[in-house]
């Protein structure tokens, strides 16, 4: 019997977690070979946003965001030698910086810059935020191969594909078994990969309408119109869920099923494991983990 309450995971390194309504948990191998798990039981104060259409995209998107890093901060005190541990305020901190940063100068500085030299050739503002689009996707996707190709980062990618195979084993109601979870596919669904590709596509509408600008300009109005392009994906990629057994739906999201090409990688045995652990763990009610004083409703 399938089930259809949505579970979220992310890969994190020599990890995964899991997140399942306001429980939340993180399985991650050690040096040592063993398998350690951080749970928490997060609170719902935040859950008043979520009847907001629009604000609470950005509000899902940050709490995500900082629970993303503190997991991935977590992932690598535990996996790496006792004498490189790192403080995790200040982890998270210059992560979310550095995330920022290198956001704003791949996907909107460096795109800008590309098609700078053939803006005098071409008077139509849609076409070249076309153009645009195309070099931010370019972009990504050089990018993405680019990291893919680092050890450590190829086997995040590795744990991302066990992640939607334990899920998508989870969600068609069979038991969580190695043996099971291997014969499922790698892409999923409702993957960030996915709304990310919205997020492009949604970015190329809205810079479309905002008319002639100077260099400067275009900068600061995308980094400003970030916020607003995340919160209307985030809606779009709601609605459609909903009507995800529709065949526009499954039409809509064949190309961020393509983009996982990149994103996911064919994870081995220990792996899904791994990943089996920490959707186990969300699943137990009667468990006692940490409480938090974060929420969200999660969006894998």
């Amino acid at each position: 019997m399938k089930r259809e309450e949505n579970i979220g995971g992310q890969a994190v390194y020599e990890g995964v977690m899991m997140r399942r309504g306001l429980n939340l948990a993180i399985a991650v191998k050690n040096s040592q070979g063993e398998i350690l798990v951080e749970k928490y039981q997060l609170q719902s104060f935040l859950k008043k946003w979520l009847n907001f259409p629009f604000l609470r995209g950005l509000v899902i998107l940050m709490d995500s965001l900082i629970w993303g890093i503190k997991a991935l901060n977590y992932s690598i005190n535990v996996s790496s030698p006792s004498d490189e541990k790192i403080d995790e305020n200040w982890g998270i901190f210059f992560a979310f910086l550095l995330s920022i940063v290198l956001f704003i100068a791949l996907f909107i500085v460096l795109p800008l810059l590309i098609i700078k030299p053939v803006e005098k050739f071409i008077s139509s503002l849609i076409i070249l935020r076309l153009l645009e689009g195309l070099a931010r996707l370019t972009i990504f996707i050089i990018y993405l191969l680019f990291v893919s190709k680092i050890k450590e980062i190829y086997r995040v990618f590795q744990y991302h594909g066990a992640e939607h195979k334990t899920v998508l084993c989870y969600e068609a109601g069979e038991n969580l078994t190695v043996e099971n979870c291997r014969k499922f596919s790698r892409f999923h669904p409702r993957c960030g990969t996915s709304f990310l590709l919205v997020v492009m596509i949604i970015s190329i509408l809205i810079f479309s309408l905002l008319g002639k600008q100077s260099f400067i300009e275009r900068i600061i109005s995308r980094v400003l119109l970030i916020p607003i392009i995340f919160s209307v994906s985030y809606e779009i990629i709601r609605l459609a869920s909903k009507y995800r057994d529709f065949l526009l739906w499954r039409i809509l999201i064949l190309p961020g099923l393509w983009m996982q090409y990149f994103t996911t990688k064919e994870p081995d045995d220990s792996q899904l494991e791994i990943a089996i652990r920490a959707l186990k763990e969300v699943l137990e009610e009667d468990a006692t983990p940490k409480l938090s004083s974060e929420a969200s409703e999660y969006r894998e």
